[in-house]
């Protein structure tokens, strides 16, 4: 009896591949196994810089409300604390949001918890 093969799925897995690869430099994005190599590699970056992401727009926004509030003679350590004994719940995102797009409001908001 012949070998059997299933062309039809292990094509449509190498197509997958190429397909995602689309745009990659070079023999990255038209032979298969460094495609597959390049697009294991993406992947993996892709999965840790979500995360780092979110590390690095806290560390933005941290500094953004901590240059607003030593404008208004606070630190960031002691107007964070003010915020949470003032029982104030805003978040760094729109805090630092309000300290670049709406300093009056900034300001409103550290007059409170002087």
């Amino acid at each position: 009896m012949p070998r059997s093969v299933n062309h039809v799925a292990s094509r449509k897995r190498r197509k997958k591949i190429l397909k995602a690869a689309r745009g990659y430099f070079g023999a990255r994005s038209k032979v298969y196994t460094v495609a597959k190599n390049a697009l294991d590699r993406a992947m993996v970056f892709s999965y840790r810089d979500r995360r780092a992401k979110k590390r690095a727009f806290r560390r933005l926004w941290i500094a953004r409300i901590n240059a607003a509030t030593r404008m208004e003679g606070l630190s960031y350590s002691r107007f964070m604390h003010a915020l949470k004994t003032n029982d104030i719940n805003l978040n760094r995102k729109v805090l630092a949001d309000l300290a670049m797009n709406n300093a009056a409001a900034f300001k409103a908001v550290v007059d409170k918890v002087k």
